[in-house]
């Protein structure tokens, strides 16, 4: 049987008079840009994330430039993130003009390793991006300790671990800032572009507001030069009808998990994704690991299932930072994952028969 890797027009059509009704009253009320739609959903995300502030923005990639912007990010700073993540994360550390600093993951949970971050500080460095990759949270509690004995802030990268905690506590409420995506696959997606960067400090909040709208909070005072990156009223109603439905969602992609770990990893070479005490995984992705993933994926695929394989290539060895002269060595965990992982069909919707499907072709191959 076909397994899609997600299926949002299923998820669509469950929740249609919602979505349908939210269009609609946008349309109606003329509400494109901003407006009360966009300050409903701040105001509700911001409340679901237990923080105090929603900056809404155009995506996920704006939210971390906003973030670094308006904590005066400077040429000869350095900002320390993961080796293994989508290339947002490493490019607006440049984009606002400090220098990337790439750390290998911890080998087990996809996600920045502490031993490492404490080696590459040095007293050019101003900050440390985690990234809570997969849906996994990063090691806070180690992080948080190293920022705090080196003076450093920190902005969590939760574009894909939305209501995501770690010893209970939500990801996005550690650092300084957090940034989110909704980029339609995401756990809370949008049907279009969209993201947002939360605080709990209002001075933050109120300097990253400037800079996503022109640089001011009223229309036509600019009080600095900021950029347009606003999220329409649109998006917005489309995330406010789709938010309450998020913790029933997430469940659902645990217990999928839970369906997909018992069925696989009794079988050889398969490595299921590890989970560290005291986080709670939301898997955006569920991505498994296998020496053969190019063969597999290529079974998988020839009988209808359709996988992904997030990321081909870890950040050091793109051609965007050939600039740095990185080798295999420096980043062992991340090196070798990227021709191990594959990302097999998840979402909330997804039925046991379409992964009892999944796990037959992974046992068969």
């Amino acid at each position: 049987m076909p397994v899609p890797f997600a299926d949002l027009q299923l998820q669509y059509q469950i929740i249609k008079g919602e979505i349908d009704g939210a269009i609609a009253a946008v349309i109606r009320d003329n509400a494109f840009i901003r407006g009360p739609y966009v300050d409903a959903f701040e105001r509700e995300f911001a409340s679901a994330v237990d923080i105090k502030h929603c900056i809404s923005c155009a995506n996920g990639t704006d939210a971390l430039y906003l973030a670094m912007a308006a904590l005066k990010v400077k040429p000869g700073d350095e900002v320390i993130t993961t080796a293994h993540s989508w290339i947002s994360t490493s490019a607006m550390i440049t984009h606002a003009g400090a220098t990337v600093v790439f750390c290998d993951t911890d080998g087990a949970t996809f996600t920045i390793d502490p031993a490492a971050i404490e080696a590459a500080i040095t007293p050019r460095t101003v900050g440390i991006i985690p990234v809570h990759l997969y849906g996994q949270p990063a090691d806070m509690g180690a992080i948080m300790a190293i920022a705090r004995k080196h003076k450093l802030w920190v902005i969590e990268d939760c574009a894909q671990a939305h209501l995501a905690r770690y010893k209970g506590q939500q990801v996005g409420t550690f650092g300084v800032a957090a940034t989110y995506s909704f980029y339609p696959g995401k756990n809370l997606g949008a049907m279009g572009d969209a993201g947002a960067v939360v605080t709990n400090d209002s001075a933050l909040a109120e300097h990253m507001t400037m800079l996503a709208r022109h640089g001011g909070l009223v229309k036509h005072q600019h009080r600095i030069e900021g950029i347009n990156s606003r999220l329409d009223g649109m998006q917005a109603a489309i995330l406010s009808a789709k938010l309450p439905h998020l913790p029933k969602w997430t469940k659902a992609r645990r217990d999928a998990a839970m369906v997909y770990d018992a069925g696989l990893n009794q079988i050889e070479d398969v490595v299921v994704p590890s989970v560290a005490p005291d986080r709670t995984h939301v898997y955006h992705l569920y991505t498994i690991k296998h020496p053969r993933r190019d063969a597999l994926a290529a079974q998988l695929n020839a009988n209808g299932v359709q996988t992904a394989i997030d990321y081909p290539t870890a950040l050091p060895f793109l051609a965007a930072y050939n600039r740095f002269g990185y080798r295999p060595e420096q980043f062992p965990n991340a090196f070798g994952d990227q021709s191990r992982i594959l990302s097999l069909p998840m979402f909330a919707e997804i039925t046991r028969q379409q992964q009892d499907a999944v796990i037959d072709l992974v046992r068969r191959f």
